[in-house]
Protein backbone atom coordinates (compact mmCIF):
# COMPACT_ATOMS: atom_id res chain seq x y z
CA UNK A 1 0.00 0.00 0.00
CA UNK A 2 1.36 3.71 -0.84
CA UNK A 3 -0.08 6.13 1.67
CA UNK A 4 1.09 9.98 1.88
CA UNK A 5 0.92 11.61 5.18
CA UNK A 6 0.19 15.45 5.46
CA UNK A 7 1.81 17.37 8.13
CA UNK A 8 4.64 14.53 8.55
CA UNK A 9 6.63 16.71 10.87
CA UNK A 10 4.27 17.33 13.32
CA UNK A 11 3.29 15.59 16.81
CA UNK A 12 1.28 13.10 14.86
CA UNK A 13 2.48 13.27 11.98
CA UNK A 14 5.83 12.35 13.06
CA UNK A 15 4.15 9.40 14.72
CA UNK A 16 2.49 8.11 11.73
CA UNK A 17 5.51 8.12 9.34
CA UNK A 18 6.99 5.84 12.18
CA UNK A 19 4.02 3.26 12.51
CA UNK A 20 3.35 3.03 8.71
CA UNK A 21 7.23 2.42 7.79
CA UNK A 22 7.40 0.48 10.23
CA UNK A 23 4.56 -1.98 8.68
CA UNK A 24 6.21 -1.86 5.18
CA UNK A 25 3.86 0.83 3.83
CA UNK A 26 5.36 2.88 1.26
CA UNK A 27 5.14 6.32 3.14
CA UNK A 28 5.18 9.54 0.87
CA UNK A 29 5.71 12.05 3.77
CA UNK A 30 4.58 15.70 3.10
CA UNK A 31 4.87 18.83 5.22
CA UNK A 32 6.09 22.73 4.39
CA UNK A 33 9.02 21.93 5.64
CA UNK A 34 10.23 18.19 4.44
CA UNK A 35 13.25 19.07 6.25
CA UNK A 36 12.22 18.28 9.50
CA UNK A 37 10.88 15.05 8.42
CA UNK A 38 13.50 12.99 10.40
CA UNK A 39 12.46 9.31 9.26
CA UNK A 40 14.89 7.94 6.51
CA UNK A 41 12.65 5.17 4.49
CA UNK A 42 9.88 8.05 3.48
CA UNK A 43 9.62 9.83 0.54
CA UNK A 44 9.32 13.21 1.53
CA UNK A 45 8.34 15.89 -0.35
CA UNK A 46 7.91 20.32 0.80
CA UNK A 47 4.59 21.26 0.05
CA UNK A 48 2.12 24.14 1.33
CA UNK A 49 -1.17 22.35 0.98
CA UNK A 50 -2.62 25.95 0.13
CA UNK A 51 -1.37 25.20 -3.18
CA UNK A 52 -3.95 22.65 -4.47
CA UNK A 53 -1.91 22.02 -7.75
CA UNK A 54 1.44 20.76 -6.36
CA UNK A 55 -0.66 19.08 -3.84
CA UNK A 56 -2.91 16.84 -6.35
CA UNK A 57 0.48 16.36 -8.03
CA UNK A 58 2.30 15.00 -5.36
CA UNK A 59 -1.08 12.48 -4.19
CA UNK A 60 -1.02 11.27 -7.76
CA UNK A 61 -0.93 7.90 -7.32
CA UNK A 62 -1.36 6.70 -3.87
CA UNK A 63 -4.23 4.32 -2.32
CA UNK A 64 -4.90 6.50 0.62
CA UNK A 65 -4.46 10.22 2.10
CA UNK A 66 -3.76 10.55 5.93
CA UNK A 67 -4.36 14.39 7.02
CA UNK A 68 -2.68 15.19 10.18
CA UNK A 69 -2.45 18.56 9.30
CA UNK A 70 -2.35 21.24 12.10
CA UNK A 71 -2.16 25.52 11.33
CA UNK A 72 -0.03 25.71 14.45
CA UNK A 73 -1.97 26.12 18.12
CA UNK A 74 -0.28 29.52 18.46
CA UNK A 75 -1.07 31.10 14.88
CA UNK A 76 -3.81 34.21 15.94
CA UNK A 77 -5.27 33.11 12.90
CA UNK A 78 -5.81 29.54 13.55
CA UNK A 79 -9.57 28.84 12.60
CA UNK A 80 -9.34 29.86 9.24
CA UNK A 81 -6.09 28.78 8.43
CA UNK A 82 -7.50 25.31 9.78
CA UNK A 83 -10.22 25.50 7.46
CA UNK A 84 -8.60 26.86 4.62
CA UNK A 85 -6.07 24.17 4.72
CA UNK A 86 -8.24 21.09 4.99
CA UNK A 87 -10.64 22.03 2.34
CA UNK A 88 -7.20 22.52 0.44
CA UNK A 89 -6.09 18.83 1.37
CA UNK A 90 -10.08 17.14 0.44
CA UNK A 91 -10.02 19.20 -2.90
CA UNK A 92 -6.56 17.82 -4.22
CA UNK A 93 -7.19 14.72 -3.06
CA UNK A 94 -9.72 14.14 -5.69
CA UNK A 95 -8.06 15.93 -8.03
CA UNK A 96 -5.25 13.46 -7.26
CA UNK A 97 -7.58 10.56 -8.14
CA UNK A 98 -7.29 9.19 -4.46
CA UNK A 99 -10.36 7.72 -2.82
CA UNK A 100 -9.40 6.91 0.51
CA UNK A 101 -8.88 9.81 3.00
CA UNK A 102 -8.71 9.76 6.24
CA UNK A 103 -8.56 13.90 8.16
CA UNK A 104 -7.36 13.59 11.67
CA UNK A 105 -10.01 16.20 13.85
CA UNK A 106 -9.88 17.05 17.28
CA UNK A 107 -11.87 15.53 20.67
CA UNK A 108 -13.63 19.17 20.72
CA UNK A 109 -16.52 17.78 18.37
CA UNK A 110 -17.65 14.34 20.44
CA UNK A 111 -20.61 14.64 22.67
CA UNK A 112 -21.12 14.41 26.07
CA UNK A 113 -24.22 12.03 27.36
CA UNK A 114 -26.64 15.00 27.05
CA UNK A 115 -25.56 15.33 23.42
CA UNK A 116 -23.61 18.74 23.83
CA UNK A 117 -20.66 18.98 21.77
CA UNK A 118 -17.13 19.15 24.32
CA UNK A 119 -16.26 22.29 22.46
CA UNK A 120 -19.32 24.18 23.83
CA UNK A 121 -18.73 22.94 27.25
CA UNK A 122 -17.89 26.14 29.57
CA UNK A 123 -14.77 24.87 30.95
CA UNK A 124 -13.34 23.62 27.58
CA UNK A 125 -9.67 25.15 27.14
CA UNK A 126 -9.91 28.67 25.64
CA UNK A 127 -6.49 28.18 24.20
CA UNK A 128 -7.02 25.47 22.15
CA UNK A 129 -10.72 26.86 21.25
CA UNK A 130 -10.17 28.59 17.86
CA UNK A 131 -8.54 25.19 16.54
CA UNK A 132 -11.13 23.03 17.79
CA UNK A 133 -13.76 24.37 16.42
CA UNK A 134 -11.79 24.63 13.45
CA UNK A 135 -12.20 21.04 13.40
CA UNK A 136 -15.72 20.47 14.53
CA UNK A 137 -16.70 23.12 11.83
CA UNK A 138 -14.68 21.31 9.30
CA UNK A 139 -16.56 17.69 10.28
CA UNK A 140 -19.54 19.52 9.43
CA UNK A 141 -18.10 20.36 5.82
CA UNK A 142 -16.77 16.71 5.09
CA UNK A 143 -19.68 15.58 5.85
CA UNK A 144 -21.46 17.20 2.48
CA UNK A 145 -18.86 15.27 0.60
CA UNK A 146 -19.91 12.49 -1.78
CA UNK A 147 -17.07 11.62 -3.97
CA UNK A 148 -14.51 10.54 -1.64
CA UNK A 149 -14.25 7.62 0.66
CA UNK A 150 -13.63 9.67 3.84
CA UNK A 151 -13.15 8.74 7.39
CA UNK A 152 -12.49 11.48 10.16
CA UNK A 153 -10.64 10.58 13.38
CA UNK A 154 -11.54 12.64 16.54
CA UNK A 155 -8.35 11.18 19.18
CA UNK A 156 -9.54 10.83 22.77
CA UNK A 157 -10.03 14.08 25.38
CA UNK A 158 -6.70 13.48 26.58
CA UNK A 159 -4.13 12.89 23.54
CA UNK A 160 -0.84 15.22 24.65
CA UNK A 161 2.78 14.05 25.12
CA UNK A 162 2.12 13.51 28.77
CA UNK A 163 0.37 10.51 27.98
CA UNK A 164 3.70 7.85 29.03
CA UNK A 165 2.02 4.83 27.41
CA UNK A 166 3.79 4.70 24.25
CA UNK A 167 3.27 2.11 21.90
CA UNK A 168 0.54 -0.53 23.40
CA UNK A 169 -1.20 -1.76 20.91
CA UNK A 170 -4.48 -2.03 22.15
CA UNK A 171 -7.33 0.40 21.71
CA UNK A 172 -11.29 0.42 21.95
CA UNK A 173 -12.90 2.13 19.34
CA UNK A 174 -16.02 4.63 19.32
CA UNK A 175 -18.10 7.01 17.18
CA UNK A 176 -19.28 10.03 18.75
CA UNK A 177 -18.88 10.35 21.95
CA UNK A 178 -15.34 9.83 23.82
CA UNK A 179 -14.26 6.19 24.67
CA UNK A 180 -14.01 6.42 28.55
CA UNK A 181 -11.57 3.37 30.65
CA UNK A 182 -12.47 2.35 34.01
CA UNK A 183 -11.54 5.50 35.58
CA UNK A 184 -13.09 7.27 33.95
CA UNK A 185 -10.75 8.93 31.50
CA UNK A 186 -10.69 9.14 28.20
CA UNK A 187 -6.82 8.27 27.32
CA UNK A 188 -5.00 7.24 24.43
CA UNK A 189 -1.35 7.80 23.86
CA UNK A 190 0.38 9.80 20.52
CA UNK A 191 1.86 6.57 19.34
CA UNK A 192 -1.34 4.33 19.96
CA UNK A 193 -3.55 7.03 17.53
CA UNK A 194 -0.88 6.33 14.81
CA UNK A 195 -1.95 2.28 15.39
CA UNK A 196 -5.46 3.00 15.25
CA UNK A 197 -4.92 4.92 12.19
CA UNK A 198 -2.84 2.83 10.27
CA UNK A 199 -5.02 -0.40 11.35
CA UNK A 200 -7.96 1.91 9.68
CA UNK A 201 -5.50 2.51 6.84
CA UNK A 202 -5.56 -1.87 6.74
CA UNK A 203 -8.29 -2.89 7.33
CA UNK A 204 -10.89 0.35 6.79
CA UNK A 205 -13.88 -0.05 8.67
CA UNK A 206 -15.45 3.67 9.06
CA UNK A 207 -16.46 5.29 6.01
CA UNK A 208 -17.87 8.71 5.45
CA UNK A 209 -18.09 8.81 9.41
CA UNK A 210 -16.49 10.32 12.49
CA UNK A 211 -14.90 7.26 15.01
CA UNK A 212 -12.73 8.00 18.08
CA UNK A 213 -10.45 5.75 20.26
CA UNK A 214 -9.77 5.19 23.97
CA UNK A 215 -7.70 3.28 26.03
Amino acid sequence: MKVAIIGASGFLGSRLVQEAADRGLEVTAIARNADKITHEKVNKFSVDVNNTKALSETLKGHDAVISAFNAGWTNPNLYDDFLAGSKAIQQATKEAGVNRLIVIGGAGSLYTPDQKQLVDSPDFPADIKPGATAARDYLNIIKEEKDLDWAFFSPAIEMHPGITTGRTGQYRLGKDEPVFNDQQTSTLSPEDVAVVLVDELEQPRHHRERFTAGY
